[in-house]
Formats: C-alpha cells, structure tokens, sequence
C-alpha cells in the first residue's frame, strides 16, 4: 500500500464520520417534533434517520489504469444512503397537546436520546481515530523526508 493511500482513507472516514454527526445532531434537535410532515393529509412525527456506510470499492477500471501506472487503487468508505428508522413511533399521553388523537395519546417521534448520546460519542471516537490515522501517515512522511536530508 501506498502511503499517501492513507491520507485518502483517512479523509474518507472523516467525512462519512462527520455526516453522521451532522445526522445524530438533527436526530436530537427533532427529538420532540410532532408535525414533520403532512401524510395524506394527517401530520406525521419526525422518523429518526440512520447513516448507512459502506467500504468503497474501486471499479475494475480503475483497479486496471492503477496497475498500469503501477500504483494502487485506494479503497476507504462512503456513506451509501441515509435511511429512516422503522421502529415505532412512541405513544405518550396528554389530552391537551394539540396533536392528540381521540383518546389522548399523542405520537412522538422513535427518536431516544440516550441512544443518540451514544452514537454521537462513537461517531465523535471514530473521527477522532482517523485524525489520529492522519497524523501519523503525516508523521511517517515527515520522518521519511528527514532521512533523505541526514
């Protein structure tokens, strides 16, 4: 493996790590909202979204046009889609919230907080891992370029 390879790995997780960041931040901030969207013609609660990722494969083509310039193909991973949480909405009760139902239960969106905690703690330690990755590379470059001058 190449090792400025690794600046393209790294930089990949930084940024699908960043969007899911940016995911659980929306996540928490429509923690409460009952009126998302208008679903023929009802209002429907904010549904969690999830990041989905995937590892990035390089197509054959560019595997080929690597292996005749006698490099190698990078490979890191890429956000594939993001998609809404199936699990259910929560059912609470205040008869007095002006989204309740007949029998005074209004939905809340699938939206735990704790979980959300959770999954930005992680998201927060994989970003930071790959800075780590990064730096290192920067370091391994560094000394590399030092050897050359002694």
């Amino acid at each position: 493996m190449n090792i400025s390879n690794s600046f393209q790995i790294s930089s990949s997780g930084l940024t699908a790590q960043r969007l899911r960041m940016d995911v659980i931040s929306s996540n928490i901030a429509n923690g409460e909202t009952t009126r998302a969207q208008v679903v023929n013609g009802q209002v429907v609660p904010y549904r969690r979204k999830v990041v989905v990722m995937s590892q990035t494969q390089p197509s054959f083509q560019q595997t080929l046009n690597s292996a005749m310039q006698g490099t190698q193909s990078t490979s890191g991973v890429r956000v594939s889609r993001i998609q809404d949480d199936a699990s259910p909405f929560k059912l609470v009760y205040q008869p007095t919230h002006p989204d309740a139902d007949a029998n005074g239960y209004v939905s809340m969106p699938n939206v735990d907080m704790a979980r959300e905690m959770v999954d930005m703690i992680s998201a927060t330690r994989s970003y930071e891992a790959n800075v780590t990755a990064l730096n290192a590379s920067k370091s391994m470059i560094t000394k590399a370029l030092e050897i050359g001058r002694a």
